[in-house]
């Protein structure tokens, strides 16, 4: 599993992403007409996840004033993973951050704050609209 993936799994969409590899075996097998059932429930993993109130309730109990909305570093905090230099550099190499970027830990990481909210998003988080532009 990637640094992204572990972000994912701590904000509740690890079912989504273990039933993805599901309906690959299923579909290899369509000598079975009968056995229509199983790609029903396959459309069903996309479930939205509810970021914002898992957030901000993690905020409110964490001791720590920690700004989610704007720090990547505080973000990754709420969520229990390393926030170091050195994991975000991983991160921001795992989601292809631009190379001039990666010198500069500033501009790194509110790259990576933006990307990862909008993978977030793209992954069925409901992620304000503000936080995406």
């Amino acid at each position: 599993m990637g640094f992204f993936g572990k972000i994912l799994e701590k904000l509740g969409f690890g079912g989504a992403a273990a039933a993805a590899p599901t309906p690959q075996p299923s579909a290899a097998a369509p000598a079975s007409a009968s056995s229509a059932a199983p790609p029903a429930p396959a459309a069903k993993p996309i479930a939205i996840v509810d970021v914002v109130a898992q957030l901000e309730q993690r905020a409110a109990a964490n001791p720590q004033k920690l700004n989610w909305r704007t720090s990547i570093v505080d973000l990754l905090k709420l969520l229990d993973i390393d926030s170091s230099l050195a994991a975000r550099k991983e991160l921001a190499a795992e989601l292809h951050c631009p190379s001039d970027l990666m010198g500069d830990s500033a501009k790194m990481n509110l790259w990576l704050h933006k990307s990862v909210l909008a993978q977030i998003a793209a992954n069925g988080g409901n992620v304000p609209k503000e936080l995406l532009d």
